[in-house]
C-alpha cells in the first residue's frame, strides 16, 4: 500500500480535545504510515463493507410502502434502517427537509445512528451559515461575506464555533464548510455571498479560523469546493463550469486558500463538479449529447491525486460534490461517475444515487455493485479502496465517532435544547451582522433617516418575508424607543412592474427604502438563480427598484437602497442617494428571523448602529463592465462621510 503522511491517532485525538497544529507534508515523516489500529480494522472488514463507507446518500425525502408520496424524512423508520445495514454505509447527509426542529433532529440522529451497528455514522450537513443554513432552529450566523467586510478573524472563528457547538449538540459530526473559493466573477450564480472574499488571502485568513472554530468542537470541516468555483459564471447544479486560467493564475488565487487550509489541518476537502484544463484536459464522450466535454475536478486524477494528494501533501478526506448535480450526472452517469470519482482518487461519494424509498433502492444497489464488481474486476485498484477507507476511519477515530460516548437519549435532547439558536448564539449573530453593514453611498446626507412621530415609512423588496423583517424591525426600534412611532406600508414586486398604485404610495410617503436582489447583473436583462432552484429571467428584479429609485428622487423622496445579497448588485443603482450592503437576503419566516442581516441594515438606517464594513469584492460598473464602480475595502464613516480607515 502507497505510504501516507499521517498523525497518529492518538496524538489526533489529543488534538481534538485541544487545538491544532499546521500540517503538511513537511510536518510528518514521509516513511510514516498510518498506526496499525487503522489497518487493522480496515483488513478485517470485507469488500462490500469498505465499499460501503465510500457511499453518503441522502434520505432527504421518503415515501413508506403504502403512501402515495415522498414527504421530509423527519423520523426514523426500519425501511431507512434497512438500507444502511445492507449496504454497511459510512455516512448520510441531512438537509432541512430533515432537521426541522430541535428534539426531531436529535431523535433522527440517534436513530441513523443506532441502525449502523457496527461502524457508527458521519452524519453530515451544509451548515455554512448566511443563505445556505439547514437547521430549522439553529443560529443562522450572517454568511461568509458578511464577515468579509467586517475582516474580523474573532468573527470567523466564533462563527465557526457557534456552528460547531449547535451540530455537536445535534449529533451531527461534519459540517461541509466552510467555503473558500475566491469569488472574483461578479456573474457567479452559485457562490456569491457564500465567498468570504474576492481577494484570496483574506478568504485563506477567514475560512482557516472559522474551520478551527468548528474542529474545536470536534465538527469536522470540509474546505470546499477544490480547486475553486469562485470564478465561474454557470451553476454547476445546472450546467458544467470551466476555469479556464493557467497555472500560476491558479496557485496565485484558486488554490491558495486551500494551501492554507491543508496546513491548518482540515479534516476534509470537498471536490469542484469544475473544468480547469490547466490541471487536467482530457476529454470523455459526453452520455448527454455524445459530444466531446473535458473532465470537471472531481473525476480528475490529475486534479486528485497528482495536484491534491502528490503536489499538495493533502492526507484527509476527499468528498465529490453531490453526484446528482447536473454538470456530473447529465454527463457521465451514476455509475460511471462513482467509478470515475474512486479512480480519481475521492474517498467519499456523495449522493451517488436518489433513494427516496424502497423502490428507488435499485438506484443506490446498481451504483453499489457497480463499484464491487469494479474492484473485483481490476478496474478500481484496490489499494485505492483500502486508503480511502483508511481514511474514513481515521477520521472517525480522531473525532470520537468511532467509539462514541453512551450518553441516554434524553441527557442528548436537553443539552441541544440548551445549544441550538440559544440567546448567546443570537446575540453574537447580531453583533456580527451590525459589523458587516457597509455602506457606500450617503449624498446630501439622507442617512440616518430620523422620522418624525407618525411620518410614513414605505417598504419596498421582492419578497414578503423581506418585507416582514424590515417591517418588525422597525417595530422593535419604536417599542425600544429608539425611533419615533411611524407608518408602515409595503410594496412586494417580486416578478411586478411600476404602477399608478406604486408611485401614489411614494407620493404619499416621506421615506421610501428598497431592498435590491440581483443573483447576476447584465445590463440588457438579469437573469439569475431567484429561488437558488430555478432558473428565471429577472427583468423586473432591476427594473422595478430603478423606476422606483427615480421616481422618488425626482419627487425629493428620501430615498435609501439596500442590497439583500450579492453587493455587486448596487451598481444598477449608480444614481441613488444612499446605499448600503448587508450580504443577506433571509427575511422573517415561521416565526423567527431566519438571518440577523436585514435587521441590521435597518438598524444603520435609522442611526441604531454606525456601519463598519468595509467591501470585500470590488464592484465592477454594469454599463462599463471594465470600470470599477466601487473598490475592494471600500466603506463610508456615516457621520462624516469619509471612507473609513
Amino acid at each position: 500500500m502507497k505510504k501516507k503522511n499521517l498523525l497518529s491517532v492518538g496524538l489526533a485525538v489529543t488534538l481534538a480535545t485541544t487545538s491544532f497544529i499546521p500540517f503538511t507534508a513537511k510536518n510528518v515523516s514521509a516513511e510514516s504510515t498510518r498506526i496499525p489500529q487503522v489497518e487493522q480494522i480496515v483488513n478485517e472488514m470485507t469488500l462490500e463493507e469498505k465499499v460501503g463507507q465510500m457511499l453518503m446518500p441522502d434520505f432527504r425525502n421518503w415515501k413508506k410502502q403504502g403512501e402515495s408520496k415522498a414527504t421530509g424524512f423527519t423520523v426514523m423508520n426500519d425501511e431507512v434502517g434497512s438500507i444502511i445495514k445492507k449496504y454497511h454505509l459510512g455516512g448520510v447527509i441531512l438537509f432541512a427537509e430533515n432537521v426541522v426542529d430541535t428534539e426531531q433532529t436529535v431523535r433522527l440522529v440517534d436513530g441513523l445512528q443506532k441502525s449502523s451497528e457496527d461502524i457508527p455514522l458521519l452524519m453530515t450537513i451544509d451548515q455554512e451559515g448566511g443563505i445556505v443554513t439547514r437547521l430549522q432552529s439553529g443560529a443562522n450566523l450572517p454568511g461568509n461575506m458578511a464577515i468579509g467586510a467586517t475582516r474580523s478573524e474573532k468573527n470567523a472563528y466564533q462563527t465557526g464555533d457557534i456552528i460547531g457547538k449547535e451540530l455537536n449538540a445535534l449529533g451531527i459530526n461534519v459540517n461541509f464548510a466552510p467555503v473558500f473559493d475566491v469569488n472574483n466573477n461578479p456573474s457567479n450564480p452559485v457562490i456569491g455571498v457564500r465567498s468570504f472574499s474576492s481577494n484570496p488571502e483574506l478568504v485563506a485568513k477567514l475560512g482557516v479560523q472559522t474551520m478551527k472554530g468548528l474542529q474545536k468542537q470536534n465538527v469536522a470541516a470540509a474546505a470546499k469546493h477544490f480547486p475553486g468555483h469562485g470564478d465561474t459564471a454557470v451553476d454547476s447544479h445546472y450546467g458544467l463550469p470551466l476555469v479556464n486560467h493557467d497555472k500560476a493564475r491558479l496557485h496565485e488565487v484558486e488554490l491558495y486558500p486551500f494551501k492554507k487550509a491543508i496546513e491548518s489541518g482540515v479534516d476534509m476537502i470537498m471536490t469542484a463538479h469544475v473544468q480547469f484544463p490547466a490541471f487536467d484536459d482530457t476529454t470523455y464522450i459526453s452520455q448527454k449529447d455524445g459530444q466531446e466535454i473535458m473532465v470537471p475536478a472531481t473525476l480528475s486524477c490529475k486534479i486528485m491525486t497528482d495536484l491534491l494528494r502528490d503536489e499538495l501533501g493533502y492526507d484527509g478526506v476527499i468528498v465529490t460534490d453531490a453526484l446528482n448535480m447536473k454538470a456530473v450526472a447529465d454527463n457521465f452517469g451514476q455509475e460511471e461517475a462513482v467509478v470515475m470519482a474512486i479512480n480519481a482518487g475521492v474517498d467519499i461519494a456523495l449522493m451517488p444515487a436518489q433513494v427516496n424509498s424502497l423502490e428507488m433502492e435499485k438506484n443506490l444497489e446498481s451504483v453499489y455493485n457497480t463499484v464491487v464488481e469494479a474492484v473485483k474486476d481490476g478496474e478500481i485498484p484496490m489499494e485505492e479502496i483500502d486508503d480511502s477507507v483508511e481514511r474514513i476511519i481515521e477520521l472517525k477515530i480522531d473525532r470520537g465517532i468511532y467509539q462514541p460516548e453512551s450518553t441516554p437519549l434524553h441527557e442528548k435532547i436537553e443539552d441541544a435544547l440548551k445549544t441550538v439558536g440559544n440567546e448567546k448564539h443570537v446575540t453574537a449573530e447580531e453583533k456580527m451582522a451590525k459589523q458587516a453593514v457597509t455602506l457606500l453611498k450617503n449624498e446630501e446626507k439622507v442617512l440616518p433617516l430620523k422620522p418624525k412621530k407618525d411620518q410614513k415609512v414605505l417598504l419596498l423588496a421582492p419578497y414578503d418575508y423581506q418585507i416582514e423583517a424590515m417591517e418588525r424591525t422597525i417595530q422593535q426600534l419604536a417599542d425600544k424607543k429608539r425611533i419615533k412611532p411611524v407608518q408602515v406600508e409595503s410594496v412586494e414586486f417580486y416578478g411586478k412592474t411600476f404602477t399608478e398604485d406604486v408611485k401614489k404610495k411614494i407620493d404619499e410617503a416621506d421615506y421610501v427604502i428598497t431592498g435590491s436582489y440581483v443573483v447576476k447583473n447584465d445590463p440588457a436583462v438579469n437573469d439569475g438563480v431567484i429561488d437558488d432552484t430555478v432558473q428565471d429571467e429577472a427583468k423586473w428584479a432591476t427594473d422595478f427598484p430603478r423606476a422606483a429609485m427615480n421616481y422618488a428622487q425626482d419627487k425629493d423622496k428620501k430615498f435609501v437602497l439596500m442590497s439583500l445579497r450579492n453587493p455587486y448588485d448596487v451598481a444598477n443603482f449608480e444614481e441613488a442617494k444612499a446605499v448600503l450592503a448587508v450580504y443577506g437576503f433571509k427575511g422573517y419566516t415561521d416565526g423567527r428571523f431566519r438571518q440577523p442581516n436585514i435587521p441590521a441594515g435597518m438598524y444603520t438606517i435609522f442611526g441604531v448602529s454606525k456601519p463598519q464594513g468595509k467591501l470585500p469584492v470590488d464592484i465592477p460598473s454594469v454599463t462599463n463592465p471594465d470600470q470599477t464602480l466601487y473598490k475592494y475595502g471600500y466603506g463610508l464613516n456615516i457621520r462624516n462621510g469619509k471612507p473609513l480607515k
